[in-house]
């Protein structure tokens, strides 16, 4: 403890301050000022309005290798994550499987005609989320087949149209490597979210899903043959380069007496629960796609 002259008052009076003595008035008044200057610069922080100009600089420490925190900066609005999801598909972004059952046409069964396809679209659970229905002319399905153009609307519980896909008529040839398949993706109608495209190869089915700028996102990879042989038949969704498997759409084998004597067919996607809901919403027309592509006339399930 030392012993100082204080200029606060007239008197000389003596202030105990703590490792060090000040011997003159003009070293006290400047030790004061300091004080002062500290203490202003520390209520800164505190004032509301006043910005800290070394608020995002490093401070040394003390102690040798520690630093004050500094916050990072933020990322430019080009890379933050897209949250918006279209109207309608908000429960798509729940599931991490959807289940499509093509409902049986007792028309199509008795007359032998070709009738519009409809398909329930479920959850895990059995619960109908959506409902799709074909909407083409009678011409078309009669004499295009299986390669006719039409459109399906997909509506939820409420009978509001949350998605449309659009099919026009195409190819579909291993030997013709040009116009071959493709489907677009509204996602609210009106609005193009997706795309899935046939790529041609001579020996497995293949198909893309792309953007709204037809720009590849992932890839889809059918086996070689795909009659099943009593058996489920997978198509792998893979990313671009084919190393990755980021989840399956299968197509369950719905017993012999089903297979032979209807169309109806059973789909099942198998996804993460997180991936981008346009994209669960692409592969829901890739499902559509491949029964209309290999699975529409009743033996080829088999």
């Amino acid at each position: 403890m030392h012993a100082v002259f204080s200029p606060c008052c007239n008197k000389k009076s003596l202030v105990f301050i703590p490792g060090c003595l000040l011997r003159s008035g003009s070293n006290i008044l400047m030790a004061c000022k300091d004080t002062q200057k500290q203490k202003s610069k520390g209520l800164r922080h505190f004032l509301p309005g006043i910005p800290d100009p070394d608020q995002n600089r490093i401070i040394p420490s003390s102690t040798p290798g520690n630093q004050v925190w500094q916050p990072e900066p933020h990322p430019p609005s080009s890379f933050l994550p897209n949250v918006s999801v279209p109207s309608g598909l908000e429960y798509l972004s729940q599931l991490d499987l959807i289940i499509i059952h093509q409902q049986v046409e007792l028309l199509g069964m008795i007359l032998g005609t070709e009738t519009s396809n409809k398909y329930e679209i479920k959850n895990s659970l059995g619960q109908r989320i959506y409902f799709a229905v074909e909407e083409s002319l009678c011409f078309n399905r009669t004499f295009c087949s299986t390669l006719r153009s039409c459109t399906l609307k997909i509506t939820d519980n409420s009978d509001q149209e949350v998605i449309t896909v659009n099919r026009p008529l195409r190819c579909n040839s291993c030997w013709c490597p040009c116009y071959l398949q493709e489907l677009e993706i509204q996602a609210p109608p009106g609005t193009t979210v997706a795309y899935v495209a046939q790529k041609w190869d001579p020996f497995q089915p293949k198909f893309t899903i792309q953007n709204a700028n037809k720009e590849d996102i992932l890839k889809i990879v059918g086996p070689c043959a795909t009659c099943g042989c009593f058996d489920d038949v997978d198509f792998e969704v893979k990313t671009i380069n084919e190393k990755l498997t980021v989840g399956k759409i299968s197509k369950y084998w719905s017993g012999f007496v089903n297979d032979v004597f209807t169309n109806a067919d059973n789909f099942g996607i198998h996804v993460p629960a997180d991936l981008d809901v346009t994209v669960k919403a692409a592969m829901i027309g890739a499902c559509f796609l491949f029964d209309f592509m290999f699975f529409e006339h009743s033996l080829a399930g088999l």
